[in-house]
């Protein structure tokens, strides 16, 4: 990449991205951003009285570089559109449950839209321009879902790969509809436990990029939350499945 570093909005590599955040010492974690004038919190763990089940809200956590809007309403992420080619790795079946709670209880939050995005199993994003590779044009590893009504989403991806600086993770990012009076969006991040990771990265396409070293207790953004971020893995036939709630408190 030229050197640039004059021009206004360059895109930082991941590396340039953590070595900043970690020179500001900038805690990147709120409640849910309304993008009106509402008032939202999120709490680290919340547990409400209701019929409905118990409805938790998760930290916030840094959206990082390479958010993409592709837009791409699709289930399964694996392919990518560019080409049709799919992405090696262990399958991962992904449900998130998204709920909203107030003070008269808690309920699914229904037609919200929940994108996830994570590298594949070398480390690297689609769709963007890195000193290590540029994927520009690429659409793997990245769609949105819209909640139904238990306002739930699901998605098939793989199990991700790691990069240098970074714990094992996936990117998720929930948004309301922009043309409602209340239109929030939320942020985070999903994290896996490490003695499974050990186990995926023996198998290839991971074991090509060496053993992972980097455990969750040692990632920066971890730290702020991230134990209640991690996923619960169950082994199937092909892989590994999760269901992962998130409450959001709305008002």
């Amino acid at each position: 990449m030229k050197n640039d570093d004059h021009q206004v909005g360059r895109i930082l590599s991941r590396r340039e991205t953590l070595a900043l955040f970690r020179a500001s010492g900038t805690a990147i974690l709120c409640g849910c951003i309304p993008r009106k004038s509402q008032s939202v919190q999120a709490q680290s763990s919340v547990s409400l009285p209701t019929t409905l089940p118990t409805c938790v809200v998760r930290p916030q956590q840094t959206e990082g570089p390479y958010f993409v809007d592709e837009k791409l309403n699709r289930s399964d992420i694996r392919s990518d559109p560019s080409d049709g080619s799919v992405k090696d790795g262990i399958p991962l079946k992904l449900t998130l449950r998204v709920s909203q709670f107030n003070s008269t209880g808690c309920s699914p939050l229904v037609s919200a839209i929940a994108d996830i995005w994570h590298c594949d199993a070398l480390g690297i994003y689609s769709d963007v321009k890195d000193p290590s590779f540029n994927t520009v044009g690429k659409k793997f590893l990245r769609g949105y879902q819209v909640t139904d009504a238990n306002g739930t989403v699901q998605f098939t991806t793989i199990y991700p790969g790691w990069y240098e600086g970074r714990a094992v993770h996936i990117h998720f990012k929930v948004r309301t509809d922009p043309t409602s009076r209340q239109n929030y969006e939320f942020t985070s991040q999903l994290y896996f436990d490490d003695s499974i990771t050990d186990q995926v990265y023996t198998h290839e396409p991971y074991a090509s990029k060496g053993q992972h070293t980097l455990r969750n207790t040692e990632d920066w953004i971890f730290k702020d939350g991230g134990d209640q971020l991690l996923l619960t893995l169950t082994k199937t036939n092909l892989g590994y499945a999760a269901t992962f709630d998130i409450g959001l408190q709305t008002v």
